[in-house]
């Protein structure tokens, strides 16, 4: 894979230092999984992450953890003509309530 690779975007709205750290350490404790890109925007900051099954599951324990929201989307990326397969690429939207 190269450096640019990546299945899922998590966003993170606003972008809160404890939940990015807790991200973090995430990632690290998985070996096969990476932040590829980081884009800070106006509202927050989005992380590009090399598994979408680890991106999902990562929405779920923040809205565990932190409490606040989680909507994931997927949108068609490609077909996979060996495997005839389509392949989708996942966002998830991590939001923390304003209280």
């Amino acid at each position: 894979m190269h450096s640019e690779y990546y299945e899922a975007i998590i966003q993170v709205r606003p972008a809160d230092q404890e939940v990015l750290n807790f991200i973090y350490s995430k990632v690290y404790d998985r070996k096969a999984v990476f932040i590829s890109k980081e884009i800070k925007v106006k509202t927050g900051i989005d992380l590009y992450i090399s598994d979408q099954k680890f991106a999902r599951s990562l929405g779920i324990r923040l809205k565990k953890v932190f409490g606040g929201t989680v909507k994931s989307t997927r949108s068609l990326y490609t077909f996979n003509k060996n495997e005839s397969k389509k392949v989708y690429r996942v966002t998830v939207c991590y939001r923390l309530d304003n209280s």
